[in-house]
């Protein structure tokens, strides 16, 4: 093999190497688990100050802030609930019992939902209209 060759094989090495390094750290710092309610809540202590990734079903009223984007609802799986805060602007589809899924940390006082961390799940099915 010439010096050239090498040069080359060497220069590809350290490129790549860098490149696989830089995706790796990337994914790992954005990396989050997703989990339900009740896998949180049985043993909450666990995952305070963890980012996660929690599915769930709101569970009765949404209090919303008046004049503000805040947002105080709970969210509940399989008997678990926890107690949700946000701040921000929520989907559409975002209601008392909907599924969704919301990113964020939890904390002894609830989860803490990050900016744009709200996401309503659409109905899986729709009704046809009677009479057609």
């Amino acid at each position: 093999m010439s010096r050239k060759a090498i040069r080359i094989l060497i220069s590809c090495v350290v490129i790549f190497g860098s490149l696989g390094f830089l995706i790796a750290m990337t994914v790992q710092q954005n990396a989050a688990y997703y989990l339900h309610v009740d896998e949180v809540m049985a043993n909450p202590q666990k995952w305070y100050g963890k980012p996660l990734q929690v599915h769930g079903f709101v569970d009765g009223e949404i209090l919303k802030g008046r004049d503000t984007l805040n947002y105080q609802f709970q969210i509940q799986n399989a008997g678990s609930v926890v107690k949700a805060t946000y701040t921000g602007v929520v989907p559409d589809t975002f209601k008392e019992g909907s599924e969704v899924v919301l990113k964020g940390r939890l904390a002894p006082d609830g989860f803490h939902v990050q900016k744009d961390g709200v996401m309503a799940k659409c109905p899986s099915r729709y009704e046809s209209s009677k009479g057609q």
